[in-house]
């Protein structure tokens, strides 16, 4: 199957994550040609490289379609895709039917874990009302299994085995 990256974004630092109730920071978030992923470790540069062990967003993916979809459902036409502060913008793919599979995407091997859950800071970033129209659509968060460099554009993506609960 054939997806297309749109958007590839990094971090140096978080503006929501552990911001509850002191106001949002302003790290940037930068546009970059190509991520360079490290297994089990994340995306060198970006705000969640080595959080932790085994940290289950070590990269996080957003569907283009359902940026598409937001600009039109809350006016807002201009809308950046990094408002939503994910790493990868795809296109081509259900993001949810990588939950709990392994994948791979222009040679970098991935395990879709979660859901990257929209939190009531989209109401700030996008408009009001997104936490909610997002919840069930807010990425994907994935482990990266195998070293490589994700860049922007077409790309085969190879879906492969369900990963048992346990190991996810």
């Amino acid at each position: 199957m054939q997806v297309r990256i749109h958007h590839l974004y990094l971090s140096p630092g978080h503006n929501f994550f552990g911001r509850h109730g002191l106001g949002a920071e302003k790290n940037p978030t930068v546009e970059v040609p190509e991520v360079v992923c490290r297994a089990g470790r994340g995306i060198e540069g970006d705000r969640f490289f080595d959080y932790k062990p085994d940290y289950k967003g070590q990269i996080t993916f957003f569907s283009w379609d359902i940026y598409q979809q937001a600009k039109t459902r809350f006016a807002v036409p201009d809308l950046a895709p990094a408002a939503f502060r994910r790493n990868a913008v795809i296109e081509g793919v259900d993001l949810n039917t990588l939950i709990g599979r392994r994948f791979t995407i222009g040679g970098v091997e991935f395990e879709g874990t979660v859901e990257s859950k929209p939190c009531y800071w989209m109401d700030q970033a996008v408009a009001p009302g997104t936490e909610e129209w997002l919840r069930g659509n807010g990425g994907l968060r994935a482990k990266i299994l195998r070293d490589g460099v994700l860049t922007a554009g077409e790309h085969e993506l190879v879906v492969g085995e369900a990963v048992p609960a346990a190991a996810s």
